[in-house]
């Protein structure tokens, strides 16, 4: 006769073992999402005050006569932790005799590209832009 033996509290050892075998990848690639895309972010944020930065040397160009290569320079190292070789920096002319007047605008456009990658596959990409256009007054 064989005696059966009930099932006790705690019998399933291996259980909680399993269940995390099979949640961790998981977790693991959404923890890893987050910090990508919080990367990501930081870089929009860069590249913003890159443009900011480049848009007010743009308007101290107007009346200092500084050169377009100066103002480019402004906006890169106000993107100092990006990899400079990477961003571009576009400037609308302010040189130009029309743009000398009150009230004319200049505008400074930064891009730069950035990828979200989870384990070696790319979920996300393309380019942060970020333009800032500013008065003379």
């Amino acid at each position: 006769m064989r005696v059966r033996h009930p099932i006790r509290p705690g019998a399933e050892h291996g259980q909680t073992i399993v269940e995390f075998a099979l949640v961790a990848p998981l977790l693991l690639v959404l923890i890893l999402g987050i910090l990508q895309g919080g990367v990501a972010f930081n870089h929009f944020l860069v590249v913003t005050d890159a443009a900011r930065a480049g848009s007010r040397e743009a308007i101290v160009a107007r009346v200092s006569n500084i050169s377009i290569a100066q103002i480019q320079q402004a906006a890169l190292n106000a993107a100092g932790d990006l990899n400079q070789s990477k961003v571009n920096v576009t400037v609308s002319d302010p040189s130009d005799p029309t743009l000398q007047t009150a009230g004319s605008t200049v505008t400074v456009t930064v891009t730069y590209p950035y990828s979200i990658n989870l384990l070696g596959w790319v979920v996300s990409s393309g380019n942060l832009t970020s333009s800032m256009t500013d008065r003379l007054e």
